[in-house]
């Protein structure tokens, strides 16, 4: 069985503590005896160990007071390394898109046009793909997004977005138009990327997809759900 890592410490305390206690009740009995009257050459012996007992106990009484000093100071160093691993492992969290967040943003939705343009090509031609929700994604990406999802599922490295029609599969899971993506970010900077002239938007929108975009001062994304497994990928350890 491992024992505490400050057992030393307050075996050591408690050591000091009982020796103290130990000199106090044999001084209180060298006291008395002086006090009863005792021979002189005895009362001088006496006095001498009255005078070396209170240099024992001035000096078990620094030992006690540098321990405490010492005890405290490792039960705050242990709970500042405690709290450090903490911060330290949210923030791994957050990263990794493990945890919802909340912030300013903007919602994109992309819906598919009410009804095929006559005679204008296939039907797939203006129908959202897989492809599109990717470009929407990685231009909120590099306008500065922190964290987005797609009708409810947060994008994270794992994340995989492919076409199985007619639906899009993202984390594994089906979703349909019209789809909203939610972008945490600074808003006019992540809506001014998607609306520059020639830009994404009014690509899709030549397809005839319906395009809207909505700033928000607090938008709350969920945290990614599914479990996450390297089988291949081990990390690189030092030394």
């Amino acid at each position: 069985m491992k024992l505490p890592a400050k057992l030393p410490a307050y075996l050591s305390l408690a050591l000091v503590a009982v020796v103290l206690g130990i000199l106090i009740a044999f001084q209180f009995r060298v006291t008395r005896h002086i006090e009863q009257g005792v021979p002189a050459g005895r009362a001088q012996e006496l006095a001498l160990e009255l005078r070396q007992l209170e240099k024992d106990k001035s000096k078990l009484k620094a030992e006690a007071s540098d321990l405490n000093l010492k005890l405290d100071r490792a039960t705050r160093g242990q709970a500042e390394a405690e709290k450090a691993l903490e911060d330290e492992l949210a923030k791994a969290r957050l990263l990794a898109g493990l945890v919802p967040v909340t912030g300013p943003g903007i919602e994109v939705t992309l819906d598919n046009p009410p009804q095929q343009p006559d005679g204008k090509g296939p039907a797939s031609l203006y129908t959202i793909r897989d492809e599109d929700l990717l470009r929407v994604i990685n231009e909120l990406r590099g306008a500065g997004a922190e964290a987005l999802s797609i009708n409810g599922q947060r994008i994270v490295a794992q994340t995989e977005i492919r076409w199985a029609a007619p639906f899009i599969n993202v984390n594994l899971t089906r979703v349909v138009p019209p789809y909203h993506i939610l972008a945490i970010g600074e808003p006019e900077n992540l809506k001014s990327a998607l609306e520059i002239p020639g830009g994404l938007v009014e690509y899709l929108r030549d397809l005839g997809v319906q395009v809207s975009i909505r700033p928000y001062e607090r938008l709350t994304l969920p945290g990614y759900t599914r479990p996450m497994e390297f089988r291949y990928a081990k990390p690189v350890l030092k030394g």
